[in-house]
């Protein structure tokens, strides 16, 4: 599974941008994808995720602000983020895992995009 992961850029504060990831290869292996993002001397964390049943988890510090969706078709999975503060700033990755669970932990993925990067600036 290869996992290519486009959409970051420079935005303002309170602005918009949405995030893309599209999966190829062994696809029907995949079943939760995520975004996880990673800050400058900061850990990765997960931001969001969504299973193959479409069931979504977000942290608490997106809810609200942040959507994640899934197109089969396309096996694309988005992530659209609105309300953009500094803090959001981050490479953002997008993951997946043939695990039939939901998991945060970042070992459970076995699958990594290249991480598009996100600035929040005025």
């Amino acid at each position: 599974v290869q996992l290519q992961a486009s959409g970051g850029g420079l935005v303002q504060p309170g602005g918009s941008l949405r995030l893309s990831c599209a999966a190829s290869g062994n696809i029907f292996s995949i079943n939760v994808m995520g975004w996880y993002r990673q800050a400058p001397g900061k850990q990765r964390e997960l931001v969001a995720l969504i299973t193959g049943g479409n069931n979504t988890l977000y942290e608490d510090f997106v809810k609200g602000r942040f959507t994640i969706s899934r197109d089969n078709a396309k096996n694309t999975v988005y992530l659209q983020m609105n309300s953009l503060k500094p803090e959001d700033t981050a490479v953002y990755y997008c993951a997946a895992t043939p695990l039939g669970r939901i998991t945060r932990v970042p070992s459970h993925y076995d699958y990594w995009g290249q991480g598009t990067l996100v600035t929040v600036s005025s």
